[in-house]
């Protein structure tokens, strides 16, 4: 899952998800690298000094008052000490450097947009453009992870501040009238146009094209509104994010006995913070289900909030449906299209999704025969358990086989074999990180050299988010003295840490995702483009999971697992049918999963579809469930108010389902046969990799597989996936 820049707002000059190879010289190797299975599969050496609370006792000498920025560096120097912010931003040593950082970024800011202005038309307004995008998105974008991720809260509740202000001033920018007008003398002037490259050319439109959705078109008193609501939706997507995550409590006299252990007791309530999909119970599965989707009114109120809210904006800025709005720009490029995706695919799942319910259903007649209803809770469960019966897939057997080293070395020689790219741990500075098991690790191609920064925050803690996400902190462009501004990134995940007798141990599930986002990082790293706007992962939210998703069918392949998997005591590699037997279990209810899936992106195509709604979030939920899921609704529940999607991926959700098509056609007519090929990794690079969002993405899919895919391909794609002979699919050598 992609994060980071990718806000509810859609700001024109900080936008998330948007390149084209334009590097600089080859960065010098350096001696403090080492091995990357090894840094994981040891203990990081704690650092005494952090962005945190404890670190700004120590810098400031004990005297109870935190020193920052240049403050702190001065008195770390003082000391003998090489102190670093946050991802070594010196201002970054403490919360309040949130401010200073945030200040001199609105600063640079306000000299770029007179430069602008008073720039003729050129290539180096562009330039000046994707500068000031810069400026703002480096401190927006860090702080975009800071605020959910970083175990202070004084620095979360910093960060998300500077997250507000920014994204505010970015808005205003984007309504700008006299910014605008030079970019717009830029585009009028055909001759000037006629002589920019390609990637300038698009990156021009795409910072006017996010003018014109922000309504720059409009006169100043709809502008000025054009603005609140943006604001407004940040706000609302924030509270609904938080709201999505909330446990339900409940009387704890109201749960029979016997369950209550199952959830946190709070005093007399317990707390249900989740579906507890994987219990064995069924009536822990039910109670937390029902529990846990129990309706908040508040929550709702915010719901539909944000609906009317995006929608009013996609009105004014001269868009039937705030759907229309999302989509330009994507593979899809309106909502007829994902509609027309979504019910070719869902009539092709039917016949298959009933016969995953009825093997469910009589499976959970031969273990409950009391009460054999397949109902919603159900179906995560009972598919497990027909997975494990059919094919013997017990977790506990792989994990000794998958250790996080081991992992990591073999996605290390994937991408040496495929790209050409090693990775390398380096060895962190005191406040550069947030956790003191944060790994780094320096992405080198092998003549290319440095090519930007990975930070692996893998493991759990204390009120650390439980998703797997990749997150952008810095952004990759061509500075104007000729370098190249390396991108950072963040990969968070939620790993168990390692044991005095073992380390750490990732089960099939765990491993998969873990190639799945560093198929996004390799994106960011080879998304080299000129201009950060369009840098790596910054591209159309349907094509930006494909890179992801691709990693996931190398993660299945045997001949790549067995270069990797092995017993972490006995050295033993991992047999070939136990991988044979985890593939083929896939296959058992995916078509039910699938449909689950199209349900989701259904519903929420509705949602942010022709308003005013015909009826409530909830009636809308209930009816969709019914007539593209199958399973019944539930009572007083409303599932929505979980669907924390609905924020980064609004009008967007069906991405995965078209990304995991386009993969599927990538891998079988690219990898299927060697996915060690060198030339069709280059090739990869070279025509999906590179351009980030710097070229149009379905001309992307086109360079890379010969065609130009339709709806049709797309679902085919998904649907033989289904059916495919996993045995000569992936294990052929």
């Amino acid at each position: 899952m992609l994060a980071g820049c990718r806000r509810a707002l859609p700001p024109a000059l900080c936008r998330a998800l948007r390149g084209r190879a334009a590097g600089s010289g080859r960065r010098a190797v350096s001696t403090s690298w080492c091995p990357v299975g090894a840094a994981f599969d040891a203990k990081q050496q704690p650092q005494q000094l952090r962005g945190s609370a404890a670190g700004r006792e120590t810098v400031s000498g004990g005297t109870g008052r935190a020193c920052c920025g240049r403050e702190a560096a001065l008195a770390a120097g003082s000391l003998g000490l090489a102190l670093l912010g946050l991802f070594g931003v010196p201002e970054l040593s403490c919360p309040e450097g949130f401010q200073e950082a945030q200040d001199k970024a609105l600063q640079e800011s306000e000299q770029l947009v007179q430069k602008a202005c008073s720039t003729p038309p050129g290539p180096e307004t562009v330039m000046i453009f994707d500068q000031l995008s810069d400026a703002l998105c480096r401190v927006a974008d860090l702080a975009d992870f800071v605020k959910i991720a970083h175990p202070d809260f004084a620095f979360r509740e910093a960060a998300e501040e500077a997250c507000r202000n920014i994204g505010t001033v970015v808005e205003k920018l984007n309504t700008d009238v006299e910014l605008c007008q030079s970019l717009r003398r830029l585009l009028a002037d055909e001759v000037v146009m006629s002589s920019l490259d390609p990637e300038t050319r698009r990156v021009a439109e795409l910072f006017m094209f996010d003018f014109e959705i922000s309504g720059i078109h409009l006169d100043e008193e709809k502008r000025k509104k054009a603005v609140h609501l943006n604001v407004r939706i940040l706000d609302l997507c924030n509270e609904f994010l938080t709201g999505a995550h909330l446990p339900n409590k409940i009387d704890k006299h109201v749960l029979p006995e016997h369950i209550r252990y199952n959830f946190t007791a709070k005093g007399n309530y317990l707390q249900v913070a989740g579906l507890h999909a994987d219990c064995p119970d069924d009536l822990v599965r039910e109670a937390a289900y029902k529990i846990f989707l129990y309706p908040n009114a508040e929550q709702l109120t915010r719901l539909e909030d944000l609906l009317a809210s995006r929608n009013s904006l996609a009105q004014l800025v001269g868009y039937d449906t705030f759907a229309h709005r999302a989509l330009q720009g994507t593979m899809a490029k309106n909502p007829e299209t994902v509609t027309q995706f979504l019910e070719q695919l869902s009539d092709q799942l039917s016949k298959r999704t009933q016969k995953d319910f009825e093997m469910m259903t009589k499976m959970k007649m031969k273990l409950n025969p009391q009460n054999s209803k397949l109902m919603p809770w159900d179906h995560p469960y009972y598919s497990g358990v027909l997975r494990a019966e059919r094919y013997n897939i017990d977790p506990g057997l792989y994990c000794p086989f998958f250790s996080l080293g081991a992992c990591m070395e073999g996605l290390n020689s994937l991408f040496s074999q495929l790209l050409g790219i090693s990775l390398y741990a380096e060895q962190t500075q005191k406040g550069e990180v947030w956790s003191e098991d944060v790994r780094k690790l320096a992405v080198v191609h092998e003549t290319e050299g440095l090519l930007g920064y990975i930070y692996c925050d893998f493991f759990q803690r204390p009120d650390k988010p439980h998703q797997d996400c990749h997150f952008t902190v810095r952004g990759g462009r061509l500075r104007e003295n000729g370098e190249y501004q390396l991108p950072v990134v963040v990969l968070m995940l939620s790993l168990p840490h390692s044991t005095r007798g073992a380390p750490t141990l990732l089960t099939p599930g765990m491993m998969e995702n873990l190639f799945h986002e560093m198929g996004h990082a390799m994106h960011s790293m080879l998304g080299r483009t000129r201009y950060q706007h369009v840098t790596g992962t910054r591209c159309a939210t349907d094509f930006a999971e494909v890179p992801s998703i691709l990693m996931e069918y190398f993660a299945n392949d045997y001949r790549v697992v067995n270069q990797f998997a092995r017993h972490y005591k006995t050295g033993q590699p991992l047999p070939k049918n136990m991988v044979s037997r985890l593939c083929e279990s896939k296959k058992v209810c995916a078509a039910a999963d699938m449909q689950l899936q199209v349900f989701y992106a259904a519903l929420d195509q509705i949602y942010h579809g022709k308003h005013p709604l015909k009826k409530s979030t909830t009636e809308i939920l209930k009816e969709t469930q019914e007539r593209v899921y199958g399973l019944p609704y539930v009572p007083n529940t409303a599932w929505q108010l979980r669907f924390s999607h609905l924020v980064g991926y609004g009008a967007k959700y069906y991405s995965y389902l078209m990304s995991r098509a386009v993969a599927s056609m990538v891998w079988k007519q690219c990898f299927a046969q060697d996915p060690f090929d060198r030339a069709m990794g280059e090739r990869y690079r070279r025509e999906m990799l590179a351009h980030g969002g710097g070229k149009e993405p379905i001309l992307m899919v086109q360079g890379m597989l010969q065609k130009s895919p339709s709806v049709e391909d797309f679902v085919n794609a998904l649907v033989s996936d289904l059916d495919q002979d996993f045995e000569t699919f992936f294990m052929d050598s």
